[in-house]
């Protein structure tokens, strides 16, 4: 079975008290939307789409 994997990075991230978007903070040595597509790919996920809102130039 293939599936698409949509992940939702339009968060602005106030409570981090940034102007990047919560997706671009890293944890570890890479940001949270890298951990996340991983998680996606590690999953079998054929296609991934990222939904970005806030600043999504930079994501």
């Amino acid at each position: 079975m293939s599936f698409s994997a949509i992940i939702l990075a339009a968060g602005k991230g106030t409570r981090m008290r940034s102007d990047k978007p919560k997706v671009l903070h890293k944890i570890g040595n890479s940001p949270m939307l890298h951990h996340v597509m991983d998680v996606a790919k590690k999953a079998g996920a054929k296609r991934t789409v990222i939904v970005a809102g806030y600043r999504s130039n930079l994501v």
